[in-house]
């Protein structure tokens, strides 16, 4: 978390997420506890832990872009199959309006708020369907917005072409199993999945994520 001067806000990468279509969802407590589960699993690398905070939308800090990008990646893996979720990114001052109850506030929520609006609209339009997640700068220093999200656009794209094997392995490779384990869990050979994780851009997946990550 950088801090311009001596007694300033916070600058910090913030996070908003919601389910895509969540009022689709037969089993409200199922998608509930699955959401929260996830969310657990990125909380060690942020700032303020994502935490959901009415109805479906869950919010969270991290010290920079990259963790904040990674953190989203994680979690659109951890939720599928069947839990989709877009993303709105910001980089900017937050300030604590209420220390007892954590309330928030600032430019950078302002940034992230802007990204997830503009998601949720433009998704609906033909040639963006695959978007799920944008980036926004609330200051005059930091990431580039454009060519992060030139980055995100395509990743999500890709993302969002893979099929449901496709998307299993590339959540076994991020969680650091074997190309052999996998193999096996899917009942198919290692080449098999060597192959696949070629041809679909598994590989090349994870190695774009591992590039934005180190986004400061």
């Amino acid at each position: 978390m950088s801090v311009a001067k001596r007694g300033a806000s916070p600058v910090v990468a913030t996070l908003i997420g919601d389910v895509v279509g969540s009022r689709l969802y037969p089993d409200r407590r199922e998608l509930h506890g699955r959401l929260t589960a996830a969310l657990q699993e990125v909380a060690a690398g942020a700032a303020d832990a994502p935490a959901i905070t009415v109805g479906d939308e869950f919010q969270g800090t991290f010290g920079t872009v990259g963790a904040a990008i990674d953190a989203a990646f994680t979690l659109r893996l951890l939720l599928n199959p069947g839990i989709d979720v877009r993303f709105g990114l910001g980089w900017g001052a937050v300030t604590q309006l209420d220390p007892a109850t954590g309330i928030q506030d600032g430019p950078g929520w302002w940034a992230a708020r802007e990204a997830i609006e503009w998601v949720s609209t433009q998704q609906e339009q033909t040639g963006f369907t695959q978007l799920r997640t944008a980036f926004r700068n609330g200051t005059d220093a930091g990431a580039d917005p454009h060519a992060v999200n030139a980055a995100l656009m395509c990743r999500d794209h890709l993302l969002g072409s893979l099929d449901e094997r496709s998307l299993r392995l590339l959540a076994g490779l991020r969680a650091g199993r074997s190309k052999k384990e996998l193999a096996m869990a899917e009942r198919i050979s290692p080449s098999a999945v060597s192959q696949r994780a070629g041809r679909a851009g598994l590989d090349l997946l994870l190695a774009a994520a591992e590039e934005l990550r180190q986004l400061r």
